[in-house]
């Protein structure tokens, strides 16, 4: 197993530029990271992109919605941006969230759930479940078919993603057709091989993933709920997951095994292993491989969503 090439060619610049956030306070983190972000002066078109604000238990959240040119319902995806539950926003995933609307093409309603350390577990996932039960609610407004939404995120964004899943289930509402997990944070299990072989050099080390955890979850006990830590939940009757894995990631081994968990629960999955990549390489958009996931991914979920 190797780095893809243009990875390979970046990979140093990548690591050494990532700043200390284990470190910094959650606010300081959240300003370097804020800092490094550039706009795309020219970003992909889609039909209809629109601000919303949603109300939620002690605030409110803002959302984008997204909607390509169609005729017809569209499916309808749920997303929630990565950043380690402490940083990122409805910019930093602009461009991802564009990628997948046409691609799929479905609308796609991108979160900005309240960050930790200010907001601890489980608030994000909690924000999460209500902003879909908000755009479900609202699906034909927006020109989405209700009955085929899926619900999805990228890293910290993929936990909460499959947590709004184990909450839609147990609480019996809102109905989810689907779920699609980027390189998720499934389990806070910082000694597994992937974590060992990849925990350093390669562009989020293991020192700033354990820091995530402590700002979300920070009390070791909680990480046993299913609602912090899916890996450990009962996983029947849940929808059926599109999961991307990036070889390179020290979290490759913990969506590796929530894929095995989910299917062993009778969940059908479909995995898009991506072995030269690194995590968040689907946010990179100056790689080819990053292009390829999105499209196979949407492939996938497009197959599970129907229509």
């Amino acid at each position: 197993m190797t780095l893809d090439p243009q990875v390979a060619a970046i990979i140093e610049a990548l690591d050494s530029g990532f700043p200390r956030v284990h470190e910094m306070t959650g606010a300081r983190a959240r300003a370097e990271i804020r800092a490094r972000f550039v706009p795309n002066p020219a970003p992909e078109p889609v039909s209809v992109v629109e601000n919303h604000s949603v109300d939620v238990d002690g605030g409110c959240v803002a959302v984008r919605v997204y909607r390509p040119p169609a005729s017809e319902p569209l499916p309808m995806l749920v997303f929630a941006h990565g950043g380690g539950f402490v940083f990122c926003d409805l910019d930093s995933h602009d461009g991802l969230c564009r990628g997948l609307a046409n691609l799929l093409p479905a609308v796609v309603v991108s979160v900005e759930y309240r960050l930790a350390p200010e907001n601890r577990w489980p608030t994000a996932a909690e924000d999460l479940y209500t902003a879909t039960e908000w755009a479900i609610a609202r699906a034909a407004d927006f020109g989405a078919d209700p009955a085929r939404v899926a619900v999805g995120g990228d890293s910290a964004g993929g936990n909460l993603a499959a947590v709004t899943a184990l909450m839609a289930r147990d609480r019996r509402g809102p109905h989810l057709a689907a779920q699609l997990l980027l390189y998720p944070m499934i389990a806070a299990d910082f000694d597994t091989p992937s974590y060992r072989a990849f925990g350093r050099g390669f562009y989020n080390p293991r020192p700033a993933l354990q820091w995530y955890w402590d700002q979300y979850v920070p009390a070791v006990g909680d990480r046993i709920h299913p609602y912090a830590c899916p890996l450990g939940a009962d996983l029947s009757n849940l929808p059926p997951a599109v999961i991307v894995l990036a070889g390179h990631d020290p979290l490759r081994d913990e969506g590796s095994a929530y894929a095995d968990a989910l299917s062993s629960a009778g969940v059908p999955v479909t995995r898009c292993l991506y072995d030269g990549g690194i995590h968040g390489f689907m946010t990179m958009p100056m790689l080819d491989i990053a292009h390829e996931a999105r499209r196979q991914a949407s492939e996938a979920l497009r197959q599970v969503l129907g229509g």
